[in-house]
């Protein structure tokens, strides 16, 4: 009777080990060996085109890589590395302020993604509702309105950069007809966050309408005819039908129009050229410039900053997904 039942232990801790994670694995495969299949290519650009290059990343910021001491091969010669192994000083120096770029950088970038986001969630918002609403021409005016979104952005910006030109541009000229000042768009610092943030705003807003329009449309017909029979005014279906119903539709798209608008190099590096001012640079286009747009190229520090946003936007994502879902959890109650 011992013996039967530590066989049956044994055997039981054996199932145990084979019903584990690489034992569900292996049944996996096993059963879906075809999606594996299918899947497995996207996984090797994946690793191939991020993993790799992140890792690479990721190590570059311990050491004090440039384009002067990273290997390279000229001809039938090859150069190998030189650079050295300097351990958390990068991050040291770029955190402490003592290169005096990080900090006000990020204050400017804060300030740029709140200020766009904002812009496109409410600016899409109104928009939306309008769309929403039985109107004559409904299909044009969203026509019209995508527009932005469906031109590629390089050419948005350029086009845009012919409009705000400090000389012959198309505003300041009508400007300079009105006997109006005419800014300095393109050239002073302030007026170009202003352009900035007007051009993101601009190539941003039609995502934001067309999927806080989707969540309108999902949002029954009955609850606001159920609430006016009540004789709520149109603000309190807004505040109580409304902005509830959107509620995941807008967890998702800010979430998703915060992270875009954080790393968003075409913007800034189209709209004012890889020489453009110190003052107007994000963290992303500001780690492009010290890897690609100074000699020599700092690609430790560019690295770094690179790694200090992805940390940042990990970090922001978390927190906001928890917030969300604490939110969510407390209206269920």
């Amino acid at each position: 009777m011992t013996v039967a039942v530590q066989g049956g232990s044994v055997q039981g801790g054996a199932g145990r080990g084979r019903s584990g994670p690489i034992g569900r694995i292996k049944k996996s495969y096993n059963k879906h060996w075809y999606a594996w299949a299918m899947v497995a290519p996207v996984v090797l650009v994946l690793v191939a085109l991020v993993l790799i290059p992140l890792i690479r990343g990721i190590y570059l910021t311990f050491t004090d890589a440039t384009s002067e001491n990273v290997g390279r091969t000229i001809g039938v010669n090859h150069i190998p590395d030189s650079f050295k192994w300097v351990g958390l000083q990068h991050y040291q120096e770029i955190l402490s302020g003592a290169d005096g770029q990080f900090w006000p950088h990020f204050v400017w970038t804060i300030f740029w993604t709140a200020a766009c986001v904002t812009l496109h969630y409410g600016i899409g918002l109104s928009l939306a509702m309008m769309l929403n609403r039985k109107m004559r021409g409904r299909t044009v005016y969203r026509i019209l309105l995508i527009l932005p979104w469906a031109v590629p952005t390089f050419v948005t910006v350029f086009s845009w950069r012919l409009i705000l030109a400090d000389d012959g541009g198309i505003l300041n000229t009508v400007l300079g007809a009105m006997h109006l000042p005419e800014p300095g768009w393109l050239s002073d610092t302030t007026w170009q966050r202003v352009a900035a943030i007007g051009v993101n705003t601009w190539v941003g807003v039609p995502f934001m309408m067309l999927s806080l329009l989707g969540g309108l449309q999902a949002v029954p017909a009955e609850l606001y005819e159920a609430a006016e029979m009540d004789g709520a005014t149109p603000w309190q279906r807004f505040r109580h039908i409304t902005l509830p119903g959107l509620r995941p539709v807008s967890a998702t798209v800010i979430l998703l129009g915060t992270i875009w608008t954080f790393n968003q190099f075409n913007v800034i590096f189209l709209l004012f050229g890889a020489t453009g001012g110190e003052d107007t640079q994000i963290l992303i286009t500001w780690a492009y410039r010290l890897g690609f747009g100074q000699t020599p190229r700092d690609y430790a520090g560019a690295a770094t900053y690179g790694v200090l946003v992805l940390s940042m936007l990990i970090v922001f994502a978390t927190f906001y997904r928890r917030w969300q879902a604490r939110g969510e959890q407390a209206v269920l109650r």
